[in-house]
């Protein structure tokens, strides 16, 4: 009886041993982040990761932005899509356009059942990613918006008073003179020249970038970025360039390096690049708002964002949307997005990590982080300053990037590379409309 009742335990044992265990729901998230930002998304997947185990998300890397788009799309049309696809701003209008490539995020939050609150974000990171309702279509992620970095070493060095007002193009025109005058070869760099140059600065100067409130009320919209305060500004900025004032490193952000390596005095940026530059910079540097034309009537106005938003994709089943829609709550916590805010220097996109980051006192240790978040709230959106809303921008991007280049380099002047850029870019505009209609 003792050896029937062992051979039944252990056959027993042998059983479930070969049962398959309850695996956790895999989810699959990529992403465009490398280097200091892919390691922080990495901490905030393991976190997730770690708090529950019905779930695990897998970050993967598919390049820049640019890359991780069309990796996404690839995959959708293969039927291997991601659950979730980080997509940048700029891609906004293609991702809704993509039909039924997406799951919107208010329904996945909604049958979910995750907390969500989509008016806890910050109106002009919210009105970005939503339906004309005021339904999200997809998650704010890494939301930043261009500011002013200064070498203080460098004003120092050349006699001038570091606190100096910079508040106005004129301003820094005057400082540039004097900077190049005392021998700085490197006055003024930018980064993501298209963003800051003319999609920022027709904002943040209330003017239209294009019509039909910049695409966010018709797809039959048109470039218009090719008027006199654009021109203006891209005139004085080829003055500056053929004067030796301002040095373009490149489309992207190459003029970064010049500037952390303590070359530059003046850099235009996005807000998230300060984790870089408190990283890198040997010397003292200060944030400033972005400067602006005070001639133009109700300038300054506010900035607008650059960065991405996470797209869930369709094609998957109830239990893993139910996995997304919290893993997507998660990354809405006051405790994350503070953080990332934090360390990044990209927007504390929810007020709540707004709140909690003025109360933690990091705006009071940390001088001049805080500028981003004012300069684009201090004012109510208006239709020219909500965002951009455009089909094939990235590619718009490019004609764009290529004329500015032809202004820099003194083949072109500012009025007739950005006439040929609208009328370029209309073209991509008239292509998308008629596939989308």
């Amino acid at each position: 009886m003792k050896k029937i009742l062992s051979r039944f335990l252990l056959v027993s044992s042998l059983i479930a041993m070969s049962l398959p265990v309850s695996a956790a729901t895999e989810i699959q998230w990529w992403h465009a982040f490398t280097g200091r930002l892919g390691d922080l998304l990495a901490e905030q997947v393991e976190k997730f990761n770690a708090s529950q185990s019905d779930y695990v998300v897998v970050g993967s890397n598919k390049g820049n932005y640019s890359e991780t788009l069309n990796a996404g799309i690839a995959a959708f049309r293969a039927g291997e899509q991601p659950h979730i696809l980080m997509v940048f701003e700029v891609g906004t209008a293609t991702m809704m356009g993509a039909k039924g490539a997406i799951k919107p995020v208010y329904e996945v939050m909604a049958e979910g059942g995750a907390a969500f609150d989509p008016d806890g974000y910050l109106p002009p990171v919210k009105g970005y990613y939503t339906t004309p309702a005021g339904e999200m279509l997809s998650l704010p992620y890494n939301s930043s918006t261009p500011v002013l970095y200064v070498n203080r070493d460098i004003l120092k060095g050349a006699g001038l008073d570091p606190d100096m007002d910079l508040s106005t193009w004129g301003m820094v025109d005057e400082a540039m003179d004097k900077l190049k005058a005392a021998g700085q070869e490197c006055v003024l760099t930018t980064a993501w020249q298209s963003w800051v140059h003319l999609e920022n600065l027709s904002a943040y100067h209330d003017v239209s970038f294009a019509t039909k409130d910049n695409g966010f009320t018709a797809l039959d919209t048109e470039l218009a970025f090719n008027g006199p305060l654009q021109v203006a500004h891209i005139g004085a900025m080829g003055k500056w360039a053929k004067e030796g004032k301002f040095f373009y490193a490149g489309r992207r952000n190459e003029g970064g390096a010049n500037f952390r390596a303590g070359e530059c005095a003046f850099f235009t940026e996005s807000s998230a690049g300060y984790a870089g530059v408190k990283s890198e910079a040997d010397f003292e540097f200060e944030i400033r708002p972005l400067p602006f034309w005070p001639d133009a009537e109700g300038a300054p106005q506010n900035t607008i964002i650059g960065g991405s938003s996470l797209w869930v994709m369709a094609g998957h089943e109830a239990d893993e949307y139910k996995g997304v829609s919290q893993f997507l709550s998660f990354l809405s916590s006051s405790d994350i997005q503070a953080k990332w805010h934090q360390d990044t220097g990209y927007l504390p996109i929810t007020i709540a990590a707004y709140d909690q980051t003025k109360a933690e006192g990091f705006y009071g240790e940390n001088p001049g982080t805080d500028i981003a978040i004012l300069q684009m709230t201090g004012k109510p959106t208006t239709a020219n300053s909500k965002g951009l809303r455009l089909g094939s921008f990235d590619q718009i991007r490019g004609i764009i990037d290529e004329e500015l280049e032809a202004v820099w380099s003194g083949d072109k002047t500012a009025q007739a590379a950005l006439d040929n850029a609208v009328q370029r870019g209309n073209q991509l505009l008239r292509r998308f409309e008629q596939a989308n209609r």
